[in-house]
């Protein structure tokens, strides 16, 4: 991995390849209290890995990932890896390849829906099984999942009845899966 000046705040560093930057957010370990389960040995966390079609461009979703994937360095292993954006099969296959050996979790608005305390609980239950050492997150570009993505998925979530523009579904993702690691550790921020 490289790093330097530039860096946006606790982003441990970059790599690009072909096609693909990837930038690697790996907080402290903060004692039980943050762990994501009991799954894995004291001290290993399920790795959390988002991979989205397209740098985020807009300056509020720029804002916004670097916001959100700064409070997550506290709270344990985040990747962020974004892909070259294209048509919809051929994002989909990239996502695939990307994510290959995790457990696939599909963003599309066909998904399932559910509230912050559920979305926690399942993200739990998923860690508990002890075989998932990375769960990965594929948003798609502006066309979507193609279906075999979809089929090919572990999960298919939804944030949002509506249609979401990629790099607003990123930073929902990225506030939810913020809001859900706060909610685990005990820490004031989530209100129901």
């Amino acid at each position: 991995m490289r790093g330097g000046r530039g860096m946006l705040p606790g982003v441990r560093g970059y790599k690009i390849m072909p096609g693909i930057i990837l930038l690697t957010v790996d907080g402290p370990q903060l004692g039980v209290a943050h762990e994501w389960g009991t799954g894995h040995a004291p001290g290993r966390h399920m790795q959390v890995r988002i991979i989205v079609a397209g740098k985020p461009a807009l300056a509020y979703a720029k804002a916004g990932v670097a916001e959100y994937l700064m409070r997550l360095t506290r709270m344990g292993s985040y990747e962020l890896v974004v892909i070259k954006a294209g048509s919809s099969v051929e994002v989909s296959a990239r996502l695939l390849e990307r994510s290959q050996g995790c457990y696939r979790v599909a963003l599309d608005e066909r998904g399932e829906s559910l509230g912050t305390r559920r979305l926690a609980e399942k993200i739990q239950a998923v860690e508990r099984r002890g075989e998932v050492k990375t769960l990965a997150f594929l948003i798609g570009a502006a066309e979507g999942h193609s279906a075999a993505l979809r089929e090919s998925c572990e999960w298919v979530l939804t944030l949002s009845a509506l249609t979401l523009q990629h790099e607003l579904a990123l930073v929902v993702l990225l506030e939810q899966l913020y809001r859900v690691a706060s909610l685990r550790a005990g820490a004031p921020y989530h209100r129901d």
